[in-house]
């Protein structure tokens, strides 16, 4: 990430919109050597570059968007999940937030000249990721527990979350959650760790437009 490199890194960054979920939209910036690999960490739905250039120029180019558009850089994954249960069907309805927002993002007039502006070109990750007609996940495993089982059909991975398809619907699962445990084979869809129930969205930014 950016934010953990020395300021005189001579690597060309580009500044990114990524979307994901209804008002769910944030910047961030990432080394062009990369590609959308961030992105696709991030468990971004959908995304546009926005600009490239210094690292130092991408940086303020980040301040000046989290300020000028009101968005954030930083989403917690807990709030990702839920709104990604509740999708668009349509890739123009996802992509509308993240058009709109560079439209304005490029059109202002602060941006540090060494900072190259980049078209709208929308990347859909829906199809990557196996969201497409994927049923809406009723919940979130909670944590792990001695002797508890996971089980089900992996039908979707976005970011660290792998949506697993149980007898009781779509379960997602965050595999960070796996780090120091000894796993074994499950089978079927028995499902007898905690699991959290989604709630209406949490977190969605208010006055984006």
């Amino acid at each position: 990430m950016a934010a953990d490199t020395i300021a005189d890194d001579p690597r060309p960054y580009r500044v990114y919109l990524a979307w994901f979920g209804p008002g769910m939209v944030k910047v961030g910036i990432t080394a062009r050597e990369r590609g959308s690999a961030r992105l696709l960490e991030q468990g971004a739905v959908c995304f546009s570059w926005l600009g490239v250039g210094p690292l130092m120029a991408a940086r303020r180019t980040e301040e000046l968007l989290r300020a000028a558009l009101r968005v954030p850089d930083r989403i917690p994954y807990a709030e990702k999940r839920v709104v990604r249960a509740a999708l668009p069907e349509a890739a123009a309805d996802r992509a509308r937030e993240v058009a709109e927002l560079h439209e304005r993002a490029v059109a202002l007039p602060a941006w540090p000249e060494s900072l190259v502006r980049e078209p709208l070109e929308i990347v859909d990750h829906v199809g990557v990721f196996g969201l497409a007609g994927l049923p809406v996940a009723v919940g979130v495993v909670n944590g792990l527990v001695a002797g508890g089982v996971v089980g089900g059909e992996l039908v979707a991975a976005a970011g660290p979350d792998l949506h697993l398809s149980t007898g009781g619907g779509v379960v997602v699962l965050d595999t960070r959650l796996m780090t120091g445990w000894e796993l074994v084979p499950a089978t079927g869809g028995e499902m007898t760790v905690p699991v959290r129930q989604f709630k209406e969205p949490t977190g969605v930014q208010d006055g984006l437009f």
